[in-house]
């Protein structure tokens, strides 16, 4: 059996945005747990956060980088701003070590 390719994009998509809002709290020297210490979150919110959805998770991270959270997730927000209620299911699916390891390769590849 093959694996969908639609599952795959769907998946690259969602490290993507984690990546790229981590990088972004950390160009701004942010780290995750300042996050949850300033807009008083649960330790860890933040960082789950960044792998599945959480609506106070989203709005703080996105008050910090000083944007909107329908910004930052595209995949867990439709087009005109509203959160996707119910979440897709793939919103929550992990991804696996490799596809993470990758996702860094592929950012340190771009950043030289």
């Amino acid at each position: 059996m093959h694996r969908d390719r639609t599952a795959d994009k769907a998946a690259k998509a969602r490290l993507d945005e984690a990546t790229r809002v981590k990088n972004k709290l950390d160009a701004l020297g942010w780290a995750l747990a300042d996050v949850d210490r300033e807009y008083n979150l649960p330790r860890g919110t933040a960082g789950t956060t960044l792998r599945e959805p959480n609506s106070r998770g989203e709005r703080a991270i996105a008050a910090v980088l000083g944007t909107r959270p329908e910004y930052l997730w595209r995949t867990r927000y439709h087009a005109d701003g509203r959160r996707k209620s119910p979440q897709p299911s793939e919103n929550y699916q992990r991804s696996t070590k490799r596809e993470r390891r990758q996702a860094q390769a592929d950012d340190m590849g771009a950043a030289a």
